[in-house]
């Protein structure tokens, strides 16, 4: 919603998709800056970004291409593995009261495990390859998608339940057909939440045990008070997150573009 302006400037700002929040973003860069000089802020406490700008020279290319393989590749394995295990899930609890009555407390209490305390565990049983972290991956990216796939599938206007049910239509086609087109919008919400959950997911694991990575090159660096160096691997994590959120939002537009929000 927008609300009306009489200043040209600020109504030209507005009007223009993306200006005004790369401006605001280039003011608090240019506050951060400012302040890290003008009160003399140590590096190792809060480098300015010139600073970090530094601590990505800091490193080789090549090295760094290496941990952002190695984030990107379990993120996405997990965040796959998480769709492909949630959709099932979710069309038993949209479909079987039964099933929904005996399973969703279930995840709920899984959800409710702290991942961060379980990681340790599951790195002491599964070992320090990628299947450990794919699996911390998996537990925290799977929980949001199968929350919004139930619902959308429920949303689904009973009428049309009962129309296909009324043609004798079978169960697969009821679902193919019917629920899940009209769960799209819900299916894609919860896929942009998930895949950043699933870059998360992967830093946690990381954090635990891991020889390569943008979450272990974090922990290495603040080890070795080479803060620059750690928040240039923030920044990377966050455009990493950005770019698979907005890759997500891309295909739902050029798949499936009835499903987006009317504006």
């Amino acid at each position: 919603m927008s609300l009306p302006t009489q200043d040209p400037l600020m109504a030209r700002l507005m009007r223009t998709p993306g200006l005004l929040p790369a401006l605001t973003f280039a003011i608090l860069l240019i506050v951060w800056e400012a302040s890290t000089w003008l009160f003399a802020i140590p590096t190792y406490i809060l480098p300015g970004p010139s600073r970090i700008i530094g601590g990505f020279d800091a490193v080789p290319f090549a090295r760094w291409m290496e941990h952002i393989w190695a984030t990107l590749r379990v993120a996405l394995i997990g965040y796959v593995v998480a769709i492909v295990v949630s959709l099932p899930i979710a069309v038993g609890l949209a479909k079987s009261e039964f099933m929904a009555l005996a399973f969703y407390p279930l995840l709920v209490v899984i959800q409710s495990v702290p991942v961060v305390a379980v990681a340790p565990i599951i790195i002491v049983v599964l070992g320090t390859d990628d299947a450990p972290r794919v699996l911390i991956t998996f537990l925290i990216a799977f929980f949001p998608l199968v929350v919004s796939m139930t619902t959308g599938l429920r949303a689904t206007p009973p009428e049309l339940i009962e129309l296909s049910r009324s043609l004798r239509a079978p169960a697969y086609r009821e679902i193919t057909q019917i629920r899940l087109p009209f769960a799209t919008p819900y299916i894609f919400s919860g896929l942009q939440i998930s895949i950043t959950l699933a870059v998360i997911g992967a830093v946690v694991a990381e954090f635990v045990a891991a020889d390569a990575g943008i979450g272990y090159f974090i922990q290495f660096s603040t080890s070795m008070f080479r803060l620059p160096e750690a928040w240039a691997g923030l920044t990377l994590l966050v455009a990493m997150s950005l770019v698979l959120f907005q890759s997500v939002g891309l295909v739902q537009k050029l798949i499936m573009p009835w499903s987006l929000p009317k504006e």
